[in-house]
């Protein structure tokens, strides 16, 4: 393998500014990028100093690539990752990891036997407060956690699934899921990273302010194998936009993130252990709760060698054989959430997962 990492992007909407990043991330090399559209390939080509295709195949049999990254319709991702494990490449893709369980399940599988790097591009995996968030949870922060809420309020016009390359896809079933899928997945991922594996769903979709095939609102009862209890919401109806809040309660306090700032982090304070380690909270004379203690959220552990990003991390794991931040096991996870929630809203029934 050379010095540098060469890495090849399919699909220069989203894909443009991870190839951007591949030319200024020490130890990366873009190599190539593929896309239909002639204008935009040429540009990147002329721009970012590498070949374009327009055959993603063709870009495959380069032997100076190492990593392939996907950034196509979300129903495509699977079988680009195919096409890259099957050709020997090292490969990753945008969220959701595909939208068909058994794709990725494929995928996973074929990574597996070559011994190649299969990741999610999850961006909310970089940010150095969510994984001081998870190692607040670990240490029993909050105390024990009991219930979680994810909400998120955003809008997206109607231009928005009528357009893209090719035109339309966001709206279509053979190439997108909806609201849930395509936006919310980031914070289905977020509370799984945080939380740990799912038990049971229930969820009700619709579609209310769009011309799509998908559903444009859903929520729906999550309860996690911990026992913890909560809710998801996602909508692309909601003018203005509200934004994205994730609450956490535990037994000895709270946490509120919302767009990626952590605006509340409180528990009661402490004032005695009980002889089975367990802290006690005990309100102070005459008062009706107990005292409230701020907490920080810097100080609690990042990670070692913690990645900014994909390319980055895309680098650790072949060079340095460091885990990704997603692996293709856990990009899975959040396909299996929000379909088992689809699939409940089709059956109206309660669905488990493995």
């Amino acid at each position: 393998m050379a010095n540098e990492i060469r890495f090849g992007i399919v699909g220069l909407g989203m894909g443009r500014g991870r190839a951007e990043i591949a030319t200024r991330t020490p130890g990366a090399k873009l190599v190539a990028v593929c896309d239909i559209w002639e204008e935009r390939g040429k540009l990147a080509e002329k721009e970012l100093g590498c070949r374009w295709y327009r055959d993603y195949e063709e870009m495959l049999k380069r032997d100076d690539l190492d990593v392939v990254g996907v950034f196509t319709p979300s129903g495509t991702h699977g079988q680009f990752l195919l096409k890259a494990l099957q050709a020997g490449k090292h490969a990753f893709t945008t969220k959701p990891m595909d939208i068909r369980i058994q794709v990725c399940q494929q995928t996973i599988e074929l990574a597996e036997r070559k011994g190649l790097v299969l990741a999610v591009d999850f961006g909310l995996r970089y940010e150095a407060d969510n994984h001081r968030i998870k190692a607040a949870l670990e240490q029993k922060a909050l105390g024990r956690m009991i219930a979680a809420e994810m909400s998120m309020k955003w809008y997206r016009a109607q231009s928005y699934y009528d357009g893209g390359m090719p035109a339309g896809w966001r709206s279509r079933l053979e190439t997108e899921g909806g609201s849930l899928a395509n936006q919310a997945v980031h914070f289905l991922d977020l509370l799984l990273f945080w939380l740990g594996p799912v038990k049971t769903v229930f969820g009700k979709k619709g579609t209310f302010a769009h011309r799509i095939e998908t559903e444009d609102t859903a929520a729906g009862v999550v309860q996690f194998q911990s026992g913890v209890l909560a809710t998801v919401f996602s909508t692309t109806c909601s003018f203005p936009g509200q934004g994205t809040s994730v609450s956490l309660t535990g037994s000895a306090g709270s946490l509120v993130w919302h767009d990626g700032k952590v605006t509340l982090f409180e528990r009661m304070k402490q004032t005695a252990v009980t002889a089975g380690d367990e802290p006690d909270y005990v309100p102070p004379e005459n008062a009706a709760t107990p005292e409230p203690e701020k907490l920080n959220a810097a100080d609690f552990p990042v990670p070692e060698h913690l990645p900014q990003n994909i390319i980055e991390d895309m680098i650790g794991a072949i060079r340095d054989h460091r885990p990704v931040q997603c692996d293709g096991k856990t990009g899975l996870a959040s396909v299996a959430l929000f379909c088992a929630l689809y699939r409940s809203s089709d059956t109206e029934r309660p669905v488990s997962l493995p």
